[in-house]
């Protein structure tokens, strides 16, 4: 049975999932949008530090007032309505709810939300992929331990790119490549809020119409993003990162099955079975056209004459050898799909994407000669940005991951272009997020490569 119609069957029976979130930011408020037109589904309370906001957000998107005013979450489930405040704990810990949404953008913080979920055994659909990209092979082994589900988020791109891989997987095709589009020229790494419209493309009026968060979006922009989440894919399927981050390769949709292949064939890759991000813009910064940039895509192998036929035959699109060929979606659609996550995990109870190894991780960057004393600003800020390295060689480096860059003090001084390490900052080591990610390192890291 497809999921609507299941959904529409707990609708029936009067039992519709019901769900907590936790942050009614810009992606939480695309997921608002689509929950009164979709059956089964009962949001029983949000929680937001900002609660009035969270409420504008609900109005931003069409909801009836008359569907927020549950004095309580007991009175949310009794009325079917919905209860905002600023208790997440209380919200995670309520009998009622069978799924949370983490939404906060915040990865500290999400990952004492997924946490404290998981104690009271609740599945989680985690948009933060901040924190999976820092630590998600745990959070899905705690998930696990709890009898749980960990998700990632459909809709957000490493979700749909695990789609694609499985999509692949499960045909028979040896993957090859497999990520996402992006705008990007090198000198972006070093973007700020203050210069992030510009290199965008949109004014600071239409960003102000959007409710954008300059710093949010730069994370997008200088680099920061793109690593985060491929970070997610890699440790999702398994694939490999390349080995000094990623190339970025120009491409139009028509030449992706070109450049993905390995470079002993033409292509960009340096061995098969890798993520990359495909650029929409050339070198001297020409728009390609007909990009990939807010799309995903995975590359995959006909290895025998029969299957290359095929290819052929069907009018596939592939490189000239015709060996290589690549599907792909030229959009996302981001929170507005995150419902196929609560749908597939609570009918299901399948994930939308789930590490299962430690293949990558994303190292904070200094994006300009950094001073003792100064204070890191974490992704999208004035001060670093994430660079994808294989999980092994941030092993070796000792490298402070993106995920915990925020709000941290540096004890000694860091050139422009250098990945920082732990030993660069004075780190708060009483953080779930910090024990979470050193239990990890000593978890799934090479026994030689532990660090100290």
């Amino acid at each position: 049975m497809s999921l609507h119609a299941q959904l529409q069957r707990r609708a029936a029976d009067g039992k519709p999932i019901r769900i907590g979130l936790i942050g009614a930011g810009k992606f939480g408020s695309m997921y608002l949008a689509q929950i009164p037109r979709t059956p089964g589904v009962h949001l029983v309370g949000i929680a937001d530090l900002a609660a009035d906001v969270a409420r504008a957000n609900l109005a931003r998107v069409g909801w009836n007032p008359e569907r927020t005013n549950a004095a309580s979450l007991d009175d949310a489930v009794k009325t079917g309505a919905t209860h905002i405040g600023d208790d997440w704990q209380a919200l995670v810990r309520h009998p009622s709810i069978d799924i949370v949404v983490e939404c906060t953008g915040n990865p500290v913080a999400a990952v004492a939300h997924c946490l404290e979920a998981f104690a009271h055994r609740k599945h989680v659909v985690n948009v933060t992929v901040e924190a999976d990209a820092f630590c998600g092979p745990l959070l899905a082994r705690r998930a696990a331990q709890a009898g749980v589900v960990y998700s990632l988020a459909f809709g957000d791109q490493p979700a749909l790119i695990c789609d694609l891989v499985d999509w692949a997987r499960t045909c028979g095709f040896p993957v090859v490549a497999a990520g996402r589009g992006h705008k990007w020229l090198p000198h972006f790494c070093e973007s700020t809020p203050q210069t992030v419209w510009g290199h965008y493309g949109l004014t600071p009026e239409q960003a102000a119409r959007g409710g954008l968060n300059p710093k949010m979006f730069n994370s997008f922009l200088d680099g920061s993003k793109p690593s985060i989440e491929s970070t997610a894919v890699a440790n999702a399927t398994g694939l490999t990162v390349p080995s000094n981050g990623l190339l970025y390769p120009p491409a139009s949709v028509e030449d992706i099955p070109f450049v993905t292949r390995p470079i002993a064939e033409g292509g960009v890759l340096e061995r098969k079975g890798m993520v990359e991000v495909i650029s929409s813009l050339e070198a001297n910064g020409r728009q390609i056209p007909y990009d990939i940039r807010m799309g995903v895509w995975v590359t995959v192998e006909g290895e025998t004459e029969y299957i290359r036929n095929c290819f052929e035959e069907y009018n596939a699109h592939t490189d000239p050898s015709g060996r290589y060929f690549t599907l792909y979606k030229r959009w996302h659609l981001i929170g507005l799909e995150v419902g196929v996550s609560v749908a597939s995990v609570a009918l299901r109870g399948e994930a939308t994407g789930v590490a299962e190894c430690w293949n990558a991780d994303v190292v904070a960057t200094a994006k300009r000669d950094l001073e003792p004393g100064e204070l890191l600003d974490g992704e999208g800020g004035y001060t670093v940005w994430g660079k994808l390295l294989p999980a092994d060689t941030s092993m070796r480096i000792g490298g402070l991951p993106l995920g915990l860059a925020h709000n941290v003090k540096l004890t000694r001084p860091v050139a422009k272009g250098q990945s920082l390490s732990w030993a660069d900052v004075a780190m708060d080591t009483t953080t779930a997020a910090y024990r979470v990610r050193r239990e990890m390192e000593s978890l799934f890291a090479p026994p030689q490569r532990k660090s100290a």
